[in-house]
């Protein structure tokens, strides 16, 4: 007997722990929580509103996204990082990002080029309205876009799961003023090496980024105190 058919669910309802996540989330890369700062649960669950078990679970997931670290005796702080992480973080995005970028200029359509565009203009919107948070979820969807039109989805997932720790280094980078060519208009010079169709073009202009994004996250990670 043939079963029945079910309807696809397109988008599936939040969780108050997706709720939570995304709240906690944007604290941290918002710097409302800085790096070293405790995560007091007790604290977390006033200002929510919501149970202990939920903050817990959200701080878990956090922890796994490389944004939270559990320190003994002290209990959950703010996750800080060496330069020694963020240079294997940078070195593992100059490889992915580069033949995502290389293979979506050579995948280029119509309908991609529209996408890709469209994510762009919601990053340079976001950085003008200087939201940490939204300018991170912005960028993430503009990568999105590349290695989705790269048709790199095992690379996307790699990325996906240092998010966390990439988080803090892009709008660490992209929101710093003290650079000759700003986050965003490389991200702009990205954009339209692909749309050009050109892989050597998009090769170099994600290099670019990355060099300049390398060298200003030493500096700041350096100002901040951070070990080596």
């Amino acid at each position: 007997m043939e079963q029945a058919g079910l309807s696809r669910i397109d988008q599936q309802p939040a969780t108050l722990r997706d709720v939570v996540l995304d709240r906690l989330r944007d604290a941290i890369i918002d710097g409302i929580f800085k790096p070293g700062d405790r995560l007091v649960e007790r604290v977390l669950c006033e200002q929510l509103g919501v149970s202990r078990t939920v903050v817990r679970e959200t701080l878990r997931y956090l922890d796994a996204e490389g944004l939270v670290e559990h320190v003994p005796h002290r209990g959950p702080i703010v996750a800080r990082m060496t330069w020694a992480e963020a240079r294997q973080i940078y070195d593992i995005r100059r490889k992915l990002e580069t033949d995502a970028a290389m293979a979506c200029a050579a995948n280029m359509t119509t309908d991609l080029e529209r996408r890709l565009r469209a994510a762009l203009a919601d990053l340079e919107s976001a950085s003008k309205a200087r939201e940490p948070g939204a300018l991170f979820k912005a960028s993430t969807r503009f990568y999105g876009v590349i290695f989705e039109g790269a048709g790199h989805d095992i690379a996307w997932e790699v990325v996906q799961r240092l998010n966390g720790r990439i988080s803090r280094l892009r709008i660490m980078t992209l929101t710093c003023n003290d650079r000759e060519i700003s986050g965003p208009a490389h991200m702009r010079m990205i954009c339209e090496a692909i749309i050009a169709r050109d892989p050597r073009a998009a090769f170099r202009a994600v290099e670019n980024h990355l060099t300049d994004a390398t060298a200003v996250a030493k500096k700041l990670l350096a100002q901040e105190g951070t070990p080596t």
